[in-house]
């Protein structure tokens, strides 16, 4: 019973934040190119000990998927949030405008992410489930609402902003991809 107990205790305040702190000196150095930091370095960025590192995160490749599940989380965490912010159709749109940044932020660690020694498919795997679940949330209700066509596929609203990110090597891409947004949202209204 009392191993049970420790077991859900919630994290001590400061472990948090020094969890969330390693994980964003991570993100920006992945963001900056240094896909091979050393696990020293991130810890030293941190102004955290190396042990500290490796208590939240046993090796690089645990690092790499908590930096991607972050920005997962941050998108699906969106999604109830700006339901009950904004109209139906609205909170679609936004929610479909972070849809673009959550692309170009896994676009920047997707070097790091590519070096993960089980690879990629279980976690792109789960990602897909929580994209799907968020999406068709919002689309149901802006279809409830009256503003969106019955007969939208929230899966083709999504295919259609990642297959923009195919073409993301020119600057400016997420601004163009912003602008899709709309034109997806006005091409889905009910007549």
């Amino acid at each position: 019973m009392a191993e049970d107990k420790k077991l859900r205790r919630r994290p001590r305040s400061d472990g948090q934040r020094n969890r969330e702190h390693l994980l964003n000196v991570a993100k920006t150095a992945f963001t900056a190119g240094e896909v091979d930091i050393p696990l020293d370095e991130v810890a030293r960025r941190a102004g955290v000990g190396i042990g500290t590192l490796y208590r939240h995160f046993p090796n690089r490749d645990a690092l790499i998927e908590a930096v991607y599940r972050v920005e997962l989380d941050r998108l699906a965490d969106a999604a109830p949030v700006l339901a009950t912010q904004h109209p139906p159709v609205e909170a679609l749109r936004a929610w479909m405008r972070l849809f673009v940044d959550y692309i170009a932020a896994k676009q920047v660690i997707a070097p790091a992410l590519n070096g993960l020694v089980g690879g990629t498919s279980a976690l792109y795997a789960q990602s897909g489930i929580v994209l799907q679940g968020a999406i068709d949330t919002l689309v149901a209700a802006a279809v409830a609402s009256g503003d969106l066509n019955a007969e939208i596929e929230p899966l083709d609203l999504l295919r259609a902003l990642a297959g923009v990110s195919n073409f993301s090597a020119g600057p400016g891409w997420e601004t163009s991809a912003k602008r899709l947004v709309d034109i997806l949202i006005a091409g889905s209204r009910a007549s």
